[in-house]
């Protein structure tokens, strides 16, 4: 039986117009503040956290009770906003 000749394909090259639209993405390293920043509100977030456990609620502010917890999370959650802006 006869060997089927391979089909060669053609190499993709964008349209010249189209990669001069898009413009390239910054490949630079993220600012040195963007890694404390972010381990600055993970450490924020679980002392707050533990603090708030450990006390049974009456500190860190004993008038807001469970909104403690609330402002734990988003010191851990906006600490992984701002990971997701590290490279």
């Amino acid at each position: 039986m006869p060997k089927s000749t391979v089909r060669k394909k053609k190499v993709y090259t964008p349209p010249s117009d189209l990669v001069q639209a898009t413009g390239v993405v910054s490949k630079r390293p993220s600012a040195p503040w963007v890694g404390g920043l972010a381990v600055g509100l993970i450490l924020f977030g679980l002392i707050w956290l533990v603090i708030f456990y450990l006390t049974s609620g009456d500190y860190p502010v004993a008038s807001w009770g469970y909104w403690n917890l609330g402002i734990g999370f988003a010191g851990l959650v906006s600490s992984l906003i701002v990971l997701s802006k590290w490279k």
